[in-house]
């Protein structure tokens, strides 16, 4: 399999080389004067939080599916800064973050490397990146300021964060933009296997009311010495962000499948995943907004969460649905004030919550989130 993806990706960059021949007649010698002066642009952002969990897991501890705002009291989500350089011929990026999202989130492996990648102009619409990334997959994004409510979905904590490779960023429009990755894993800086997986982001720009995409990841990153059976995984996702007028919509689907992963144990038998949000956002005002989100996670194989035992004793996948409802302040159009509500309900037979010293299938949060950035 790992011959296959090394293949494959070889083909896609000979397939992509008559790309830069056809753009040769609009040379980089003709670039503008704007775009042919480098570019160094420094920025930053602090998170800060209090958040309540109705789920006891003890004082200090990070609460389940952690990522943002994942303890119960105060704390600092991230503190974040960055440089990106930007040139006619060459790019680069480096960011630094700490806090409880890294923490909680992010590799053991460099830790504290939100991302760091260089890149090679090949040609006027095609870039060779290669490093550290932030993920290329999914529908939210991580950090609070990127999305239109604070926290994140279920579905969103079991995608990768964070990956490490190679990136061909082919831009044929100025609406399309195609990217093809080449990987060490899902959620892996340092490999465990000798095999690579591939992935592809494609995003399409919907005038300025938002954009239309589809991303996947295919690979296998069953560690070597752990076993012998093949778990190629192959995840799918579609979104759409649109704004009309005062309304903001994001929306997204998760299908994922992998081999040889089903409670049943037969082998050859690929199990499936699937996920599913939709976040509302309206401003009320220049500097007032309300959010809502509905989130599906149904993991019936186990593949992604992990396999569960029910309370009735019988090895089951997480399936659950959430509710969020929150409400914002921006002063500036750089900082916020958040305050957010959620619950999160299991199927009734899987109680992997505890509130009063039960059992329970259900889970209350809330969260106040004040963010700057600059």
């Amino acid at each position: 399999m790992a011959r296959t993806i090394t293949l494959t990706c070889v083909l896609g960059s000979v397939l992509m080389l008559p790309l830069c021949v056809l753009a040769q007649n609009d040379t980089l010698s003709k670039a503008s004067a704007k775009d042919t002066v480098p570019k160094v642009v420094f920025s930053g952002y602090v998170d800060a939080y209090y958040a309540y969990y109705t789920d006891s897991v003890g004082d200090g501890n990070f609460q389940q599916f952690p990522t943002v705002s994942p303890r119960s009291g105060f704390g600092l989500n991230v503190a974040m800064v960055s440089a990106r350089y930007d040139g006619k011929k060459y790019r680069g990026v480096i960011a630094l973050q700490y806090g409880d999202i890294p923490k909680s989130a992010w590799s053991p492996d460099f830790n504290n490397i939100l991302e760091a990648h260089a890149g090679l102009r090949l040609c006027k619409k095609l870039w060779l990146d290669a490093g550290f990334f932030r993920t290329h997959f999914g529908t939210e994004a991580l950090y609070p300021k990127e999305n239109l409510a604070s926290s994140i979905t279920v579905d969103t904590w079991h995608e990768p964060f964070y990956e490490c490779g190679m990136r061909l960023d082919y831009a044929p429009t100025d609406k399309l933009t195609i990217d093809l990755y080449v990987l060490n894993g899902y959620n892996l800086y340092v490999d465990n296997n000798a095999k690579k997986s591939v992935g592809l982001l494609a995003t399409y720009a919907l005038g300025d009311h938002g954009n239309i995409g589809y991303s996947n990841y295919i690979g296998d990153d069953t560690p070597t010495a752990a076993d012998s059976i093949s778990h190629l995984r192959f995840e799918n996702n579609l979104f759409l962000n649109y704004t009309i007028k005062k309304l903001t919509m994001q929306a997204g689907v998760d299908y994922c499948t992998q081999q040889n992963s089903n409670l049943s144990l037969v082998p050859d038998v690929s199990g499936a995943a699937y996920s599913a949000l939709l976040t509302l956002k309206y401003a009320c005002t220049k500097h007032f907004a309300v959010v809502a989100r509905e989130e599906w996670f149904d993991d019936p194989e186990g593949f992604l969460d992990g396999v569960r035992t029910d309370k009735n004793g019988y090895a089951t996948g997480l399936n659950l649905t959430g509710t969020t409802i929150g409400a914002e302040y921006k002063p500036t159009p750089d900082s916020y004030l958040r305050l957010e509500g959620r619950q999160l309900i299991t199927d009734p037979d899987q109680e992997i919550f505890r509130w009063d010293n039960e059992n329970t299938n259900v889970r209350f949060e809330a969260m106040l989130n004040l963010g700057v950035s600059f």
